[in-house]
């Protein structure tokens, strides 16, 4: 959906076409970003299903850690913020942890789930996750 905003009356037809460019390739890494997330969430789908079969913690704060320390370094070899990193992909296991603890509930009536996120560390600035 392309948003024409008021640019000023002596802006360039260069800059205007240089504008809708960078704009387009944004809004392609947008969807592409999209669909690996959805793609992404298949394969923690299954790891939920997986744990509720064989009566596994929906959380796996060992994991968890591993990973948000292999995101940090990724970030950091591509220049961008640690920080937001970690923040991007607690975001993410967040989610991925309420999947996982649904996917327990409707397997087992929820006993398990409640368990396991009972278990987990109430740390705010580093909530539990599991991806």
């Amino acid at each position: 959906m392309a948003v024409n905003e008021e640019l000023p009356a002596d802006a360039g037809q260069d800059a205007i076409n240089e504008l809708q460019s960078i704009r387009q390739s944004i809004d392609n890494i947008d969807a592409a970003l999209i669909h690996l997330l959805a793609e992404r969430f298949k394969f923690t789908q299954s790891v939920g299903r997986l744990k509720a079969e064989h009566g596994l913690p929906p959380a796996d704060p060992a994991r968890e850690f591993l990973q948000i320390q292999r995101l940090r370094g990724l970030a950091e070899d591509a220049r961008l913020d640690p920080a937001f990193a970690e923040k991007f992909l607690n975001f993410i296991i967040a989610e991925v942890i309420h999947h996982h603890e649904k996917i327990a509930g409707d397997s087992s009536g929820g006993a398990r789930a409640a368990g396991a996120a009972a278990s987990r560390p109430a740390d705010p600035a580093h909530p539990s996750t599991s991806a």
